[in-house]
């Protein structure tokens, strides 16, 4: 018999989802066993719920589109700061909630997992803030609800709330004689008019710039960026927040702006721009230097998801993705300026201990084509992400939401999501400390990035921001090398090494990427005090706006 379970997955393989991470719990049993019988559909279990909304969230940066099974209360609730996280910054993300029965529902029975007063929709209402869409499913409503929520998915990009009652998900129902659709906007603003706008600011600018963001990624348009760069050759910069939302080998990509913490001459190049394309960006502290940006909104046309600007006057309900997809019909566009020297240097190494600037230097060097670099919230996003990523590549991180232990579990989700680009994972010790469950997982998984851990001794972004030797900002020590092996890995599948070096570093970064089918966790001895400059400069950004 076709069911309600037969309905939702196949929808969510409509989108492009093949895997299903989450926990199990009486309440989702049953539906868990719909899974496994799936053809299309593999179930990968996590240690956690929270882990489970992570690496829901990585998958649905490289997918485009995720889902995730907790069970009633005490999963859903233990999985909520991830989904925020996704809902902040714009991952279409599907949280299935296993609950009791329609008829323990209807009766407000008083069972495991509730709070005991008979209401099963508080926890639901809890939700409200961060997702786009929230549903209760019955035998009747289920089909028509499932669709409802997964279109506003399609839309507004952001996650949605299925709650999934044991009997309903074995119910009967037909399936699917439609594609899904997506929830169209009705227009107030001719997409034509603001094409139309575009071209002749364009046209009419000496001296233009594009600025790229997160929501470019979130709707999978970065081959279109990269088209529509390629053929105008107009000078493109991204934030922090969208890094990789444009192809950074392009000779006409500048760098990252990030305010008062930019290259000199971008910075400049930037903010003396006749005319500003923004797309898909937005204005966060950790992306424009603590708001110490000077972007001119009167030379500017801005496209959001949810709104826009022309010239500083607001706009609405236009269609985003066909707008920047639009982009490509543009014509007698072809920047003929200068563009600005790129700040890149050689990496020599030597005996040297490694410290945070030369490590990102190497890394910049060492990286190659179509790999994912993912950088947890601290020192490694403020290193990383002020790199020049290779052709093809693809960066990952959080810098919004900014929740530490995110990136480990996300690495893992995005890694099974593109088995084909290896992932670099760099994360500090603190971070790793909340999320280090899943090693088990991706041992089982086999799955293999590399994983590189910055043993520095603590918290080291809240020492930059305040009490730099506050006992607040120290952590056990572990023995990270050997977590692996505590994680039941054999050298066969995990190869574990600790790095004090220049030249250690680079040998087994060289040899990590010529060894793709095992995963490599390398723990990186760095000095307590050190970060990159980037970080230090923010830190003190950060602690001044803390005063304010």
């Amino acid at each position: 018999m076709y069911t309600v379970g037969d309905y939702l997955l196949d929808r969510l393989h409509e989108l492009g989802i093949e895997e299903i991470f989450g926990v199990p719990g009486d309440y989702n049993l049953q539906f868990l066993d719909q899974i496994i019988s799936h053809k299309d559909m593999k179930w990968v279990g996590n240690a956690n719920e929270l882990n489970a909304s992570y690496m829901a969230d990585g998958y649905a940066r490289t997918k485009k589109a995720a889902a995730f099974l907790t069970t009633f209360g005490v999963g859903e609730l233990s999985a909520v700061n991830g989904l925020a996280g996704s809902y902040a910054e714009n991952l279409p993300v599907v949280e299935i909630v296993g609950s009791p029965t329609s008829k323990v529902q209807n009766e407000g029975k008083f069972v495991h997992h509730t709070l005991a007063d008979g209401d099963f929709k508080h926890f639901m209402k809890m939700h409200e803030p961060v997702t786009a869409a929230r549903t209760l499913l019955t035998a009747e409503n289920a089909t028509v609800e499932i669709d409802r929520v997964l279109s506003a998915l399609l839309k507004e990009r952001k996650p949605v709330y299925i709650n999934l009652p044991v009997d309903v998900a074995a119910a009967k129902a037909e399936k699917p004689s439609l594609p899904l659709k997506k929830e169209n906007s009705t227009s107030n603003t001719s997409d034509q008019e603001i094409l139309n706008k575009i071209q002749e600011s364009l046209k009419n600018a000496k001296k233009p710039i594009v600025i790229t963001g997160h929501e470019i990624i979130s709707f999978g348009l970065e081959k279109t960026v990269t088209q529509f760069i390629s053929k105008t050759k107009l000078p493109i910069t991204t934030l922090n927040f969208g890094k990789s939302s444009v192809d950074e080998a392009l000779p006409s990509f500048l760098g990252i702006y990030n305010g008062t913490l930019s290259e000199p001459n971008l910075k400049e190049f930037v903010e003396s721009a006749d005319f500003i394309l923004m797309l898909g960006v937005k204005l966060t502290d950790s992306s424009t230097g603590a708001f110490t940006h000077h972007l001119n909104e009167n030379k500017m046309i801005s496209l959001n998801i949810d709104e826009g600007k022309i010239f500083n006057e607001r706009i609405q309900n236009f269609d985003f993705e066909s707008l920047i997809s639009s982009l490509l019909d543009l014509s007698e566009i072809e920047y003929k300026g200068k563009y600005i020297d790129k700040k890149q240097e050689d990496f020599v190494p030597s005996n040297a201990l490694l410290s945070q600037d030369r490590l990102w230097q190497a890394v910049e060097n060492l990286t190659q084509s179509n790999e994912t670099i993912v950088a947890e919230q601290g020192t490694s996003f403020f290193g990383a992400s002020s790199i020049f990523l290779k052709s093809k590549s693809h960066f990952i991180g959080q810098p919004l939401w900014g929740s530490i232990g995110y990136t480990f579990p996300a690495a893992l989700g995005s890694q099974i999501a593109d088995k084909e680009s290896r992932h670099l994972l760099f994360i500090g010790d603190g971070s790793l400390q909340l999320t280090v469950q899943e090693l088990g997982l991706a041992i089982r998984e086999k799955i293999n990035p590399i994983c590189f851990i910055i043993n520095n001794d603590g918290y080291t972004v809240e020492r930059e921001i305040h009490g730099p030797n506050q006992s607040y900002n120290d952590i056990p020590m572990w023995n990270y090398s050997k977590l692996p092996e505590s994680f039941g890995a054999t050298e066969d599948r995990v190869v574990s090494k600790i790095v004090r070096t220049e030249n250690e570093f680079v040998s087994v970064m060289k040899e990590a990427q010529a060894d793709p089918n095992r995963m490599y966790w390398i723990e990186l001895i760095l000095a307590k005090e050190g970060a990159p400059k980037v970080l230090k400069k923010m830190g003190k950004l950060f602690a001044e706006q803390n005063k304010s």
